[in-house]
């Protein structure tokens, strides 16, 4: 039986390109129809070049990927290049991939999949700026209706921000594109900072990659070491969060996290807290439920399921 109809929408990045490899380690439960790709950690050009290598190294050249929007909606756009390289794959050798990206753009392929598709048939996992999705509403408002799921990676409550003292970074890249998709009447699963927090990579669980060889595992332990000495060169301390990757492992095993239901806002207009997630518990006929809000996660399951999902490219 196939797996569950997937496309990732990303901006590859470290934690994406983790996130990627995981997902694409897992056919037999995740179907992935294509890789989308948006301009975000790095920009838009860099983005779908790093989609289509990890695509390579996971050893899955056929499944496409498509290079959608260059910008944010609204707002100028900004990078995370200071958290994931210049490249954006930390120190991973990068070079020109074998298979480029599709000729069709990744709002276009949204559009034209989700239409094609049964309706509830496909989940989105959105590991980047929410741009691709917001764009592809705006579109074509008939395809809200036709999504299963929208699972994402995005926003901070309790932990306060990663970019911002209150906004983490894939929110505040594009907060207007995240609020037409947080109003849009989706099925929306956020996992923000207050769960991906919880998931780290500590140096024992780091250990535990070396004990598998694969050029995959291998590239995931390069990824998270650059990732850690770039939390202890930024200041940040302590070992570091494997956020993206999140929105696989609850694709696969979400009896790791829990989720409370919340109405959910975004901060547009304000220029100090552009891009927060007001996420309120307590509902009402006023406060509807909008999202599921991710709150607590088996830290030790999660990087069980990693090192299995490394484990079958051996």
């Amino acid at each position: 039986m196939p797996g569950l109809p997937l496309i990732i929408d990303c901006d590859p990045g470290v934690d994406d390109a983790v996130a990627l490899l995981l997902a694409l380690a897992a056919p037999e439960a995740l179907d992935v129809l294509a890789i989308t790709t948006v301009a975000g950690n790095v920009g838009g050009a860099l983005t779908a070049r790093n989609a289509c290598l990890v695509r390579e190294l996971a050893g899955r050249p056929e499944v496409p990927v498509f290079a959608g929007l260059d910008r944010p909606l609204v707002r100028a756009p900004v990078a995370a290049d200071h958290f994931h390289g210049e490249s954006g794959l930390g120190d991973l050798p990068v070079r020109a991939p074998a298979r480029g990206p599709e000729t069709a753009g990744a709002v276009d392929h949204l559009v034209q999949t989700l239409r094609s598709r049964p309706a509830g048939d496909v989940t989105l996992a959105v590991t980047g700026p929410m741009t691709n999705l917001a764009a592809a509403m705006r579109e074509a408002p008939d395809i809200v209706a036709r999504i299963r799921q929208v699972v994402a990676m995005g926003g901070a409550r309790r932990e306060g921000g990663n970019i911002t003292a209150s906004a983490e970074y894939n929110i505040h890249a594009d907060p207007h594109a995240a609020e037409i998709v947080a109003r849009s009447g989706v099925d929306l699963v956020l996992l923000g900072l207050d769960v991906t927090h919880q998931v780290t990579a500590t140096p024992p669980r780091r250990a535990r990659l070396k004990g598998l060889d694969s050029p995959q595992a291998r590239a995931v332990g390069q990824l998270l070491a650059f990732s850690a000495r770039t939390e202890a060169e930024i200041g940040l301390g302590g070992p570091p969060p494997m956020h993206d990757p999140c929105v696989v492992l609850w694709l696969l095993a979400p009896d790791l996290f829990r989720l409370r239901p919340c109405h959910l806002a975004i901060e547009t207009e304000s220029p100090l807290t552009l891009g927060h997630t007001a996420v309120e518990f307590r509902l009402s006929a006023g406060r509807p439920q909008t999202a599921l809000w991710g709150v607590e996660a088996d830290a030790d399951g999660a990087f069980d399921q990693v090192c299995d999902l490394l484990g079958r490219y051996g």
